[in-house]
Formats: C-alpha cells, structure tokens, sequence
C-alpha cells in the first residue's frame, strides 16, 4: 500500500536569518542570497512545517504548532519562535505583499493544526477545515506564487521552459562584466576624489597665500599714497623756500636754479615710488602665486566635469548589473520550479510504478 508523502501547500522566496544563540539580539544570515521558503503538509501525520533547503542542508525545519506566532517587525521583515529548534528565524522579503501572504498563510496553518490537535484528541476524523485539506485529499496544484502585480510568476506549469546553457552562460557573463566595470569605474572615480580634494587643498593654501599678498600689497599702497602726500608737502616747502629773483639776477639763471631743483624733486619721487612697490622679488612671487591660484581654478573645472561624467557612468554600470542580476534571479527560480515540478513527476511515476494492493 502506498503511503502519502508531504506536499508543498505555499512557496515564495526570502532571506532567511538566525537569532545569534550567544547574545539573542543579533540576526545571523543563512545565506548571501533569497532562499525559497515553503510550508509543507503531511497528510499521513496531519502535520505542517516550513522548510528551507541551502544547498544540501535544511536552513529551515519548523513544525508549525498551535502556540506559535509570527511577528512582524517592520514592512518587508517577520520572525517566529521555534521551541523545539531552539531558535527564532527571521525572514526578509522583497515587498511588503509577499510578508503579508506569508503571515496570512501562517496563520492559516496555525489554525489548521490547532483544528487537527484538537480532532486527534477527540478521536475524530483528522481534517483541516482552514486549509480545506483531509488526511486522504492533497491540493492538485500546491504551489501559490507569492508575487507582486505586474511581476513575472514564479511558478509556471510544466509548459514553462527554463533557460538553457547558453542563456545561464550568457546571463553570467553579463553579470561578470558588470561587477568588473563597477569595480573599474569605483576605481577611478576614488582616484578622482583624492585628487581633487589634493587640488582643493592646494587651491585654499594659494587663496590664503593670495590674500596675504592682498594684505601686503594694501599696506603698501597705503605707504605709497603717504609718501605721495609727503612729496607734495615736501614740493610746497621748496617752492616757499625759493630765493627772490634779484633784479640783477638773469631771467635764464633762474630758470637754470628751477630745472635743478625739479630735477632733484623727480629723483626723490622715484626713490619713494620705488620703496613702495616692494622689492622685485616680492613681484615676480606674487605674479606667480596668482598664475597659479588660475591653474588651479581651471583643473579643479575639468576635474569636476570628469567626476560628473564618471558617477553618470557609474550608475548606468550599477543599473546594468542590477539588471543582470534580476535576469539571474529569475533563471534559478524557473530552475527551482522545474526542480520541484520534477520531484512531484518521479513521485507520480513511483506511485504508480508501485503495485496495487
């Protein structure tokens, strides 16, 4: 006589974690990536787990009981305490729909193995009125898709072809070249930044130069105009100082004393006009600082263009995996789904290669 194994009543995909068994606060994760989660019924023992298989080792093993409850804890998060396990699991979905279908269908399942303790103790007929499921009745077609509107179904019938080799190899390379134009561009975009920063450095030390050199050259200025100042008090006193013409003088004598006295006025004013200009050391530096307080504004220009052009890059290679990556996401859950819908064949096909009883 054949004997009913259990069947998946629900499935979706989710991140599965585990409380930290030293401190009970910290999440530990299960895995990098989404595992499909499923709710399990066994007809002959009238039980409902929730399993998880990682690999080739059950991530989740749960006995769904009466007392238990799921918790959630924020939009996309929930948790459930499990006694006879020991631990608490955590699930992280996609959207908030697909936690809320799977805290509803817990619930259901709760109530359904409430419903079933209660009929085992009273030696009734063991049935799940939540579930509409009988100890002798399976579901035709167990696997409930958890998907959001306008989203690809995760689990097609047995019509839906998976990708082949060529279309997994393609979507891995895609995702390969993706991750290593990322890193390049991280890369470069890094380099960019402590370059101009370097360059911004640079710039702010020559503004603080420059406006030394500012300061210096107010102050000098304001020397200049006091020697000015002092020359045209000095021009005055030389012309009240001047010596009247004699009448026996000559007109050209004169003007011979004059020219002199003008020429040693100009030799002053030139002396003072370049003790305030500075020395021409002190020039030529200052006329450098500021041709290179220029350069600097110009490279900082052009390194800013490039860093815009580098984060427009950066993005359209991070949309690019992104895409990548759902196209990969999709591809392993058409492969669990063919995975699961080949189970259930083998198990049709033992069940009938079995003989009658």
């Amino acid at each position: 006589m054949s004997t009913t194994r259990e069947q998946p009543i629900f499935s979706t995909r989710a991140h599965v974690f585990h409380i930290d068994p030293a401190t009970k606060r910290n999440w530990i994760p299960a895995g990098k990536h989404a595992l499909t989660v499923s709710y399990f019924y066994d007809a002959t023992r009238n039980v409902y787990r929730i399993i998880s298989i990682g690999g080739a080792k059950a991530i989740i093993n749960s006995t769904i009981t009466p007392n238990m409850t799921f918790t959630k804890t924020s939009q996309k998060f929930g948790q459930w305490a499990d006694s006879r396990a020991n631990t608490v699991y955590g699930l992280g979905f996609a959207s908030e729909q697909h936690l809320t279908q799977f805290a509803d269908k817990f619930q259901e399942v709760k109530e359904a193995a409430r419903l079933a303790r209660d009929k085992s103790q009273d030696g009734g007929e063991l049935t799940s009125s939540a579930l509409g499921l009988t100890s002798h009745q399976v579901p035709p077609n167990p696997l409930i898709s958890a998907n959001g509107p306008g989203e690809e179904k995760l689990f097609r019938s047995q019509s839906a072809e998976a990708p082949g080799p060529a279309e997994r190899e393609r979507l891995k390379k895609m995702l390969s070249e993706g991750s290593v134009g990322e890193v390049q561009w991280e890369a470069e975009f890094f380099a960019l930044q402590d370059s101009n920063n370097k360059l911004v450095g640079a710039l702010r030390e020559a503004n603080a130069a420059a406006a030394q050199w500012r300061q210096q050259l107010e102050a000098q200025q304001a020397e200049a105009e006091r020697l000015r100042q002092r020359v045209t008090e000095l021009e005055a006193q030389a012309a009240a100082e001047l010596p009247p013409v004699s009448k026996k003088e000559a007109p050209g004598q004169a003007l011979e004393q004059l020219e002199a006295l003008v020429q040693t006025k100009d030799q002053e004013i030139q002396t003072l006009k370049n003790q305030a200009a500075g020395p021409p050391e002190a020039v030529a530096e200052r006329e450098e600082t500021q041709q290179k307080v220029q350069d600097l504004e110009t490279r900082n220009v052009e390194l800013e263009h490039q860093l815009r052009a580098t984060e427009r890059s950066l993005e359209e290679a991070r949309a690019e995996r992104e895409r990548a990556r759902v196209e990969v996401g999709r591809a392993a859950q058409l492969l669990d789904v063919r995975l699961f819908e080949l189970s259930e064949l083998r198990e049709g096909l033992a069940r009938l290669a079995e003989p009658a009883p």
